[in-house]
């Protein structure tokens, strides 16, 4: 029988959030308000697209459910101009 380090196991308990990682969003989140929140976002949308989408793919559910009736598929388009009113 092998013999286990005297703290084996005594690690956090499950659920329980790592707290850098909530310090870190907190921060992220509070120079998001400082530099303008959404109107920032806005203007980063326009200005770097890329940065913008991957941002977007992000913060998107991971899984999207369907009903069962075949295959979906999601679609971002982007589109630097508003579509013309034809």
């Amino acid at each position: 029988m092998t013999r286990k380090p005297p703290n084996a196991g005594k690690g956090r308990k499950k659920g329980v959030p790592n707290k850098v990682t909530g310090e870190l969003k907190a921060m992220i989140l509070q120079a998001l308000d400082d530099a303008g929140g959404v109107n920032y976002l806005k203007a980063r949308a326009l200005d770097s697209p890329n940065a913008f989408l991957a941002l977007v793919g992000k913060v998107l559910p991971m899984t999207v459910s369907a009903d069962g009736s075949g295959l979906k598929k999601l679609v971002i388009e982007w589109q630097d101009q508003p579509p013309s009113s034809e």
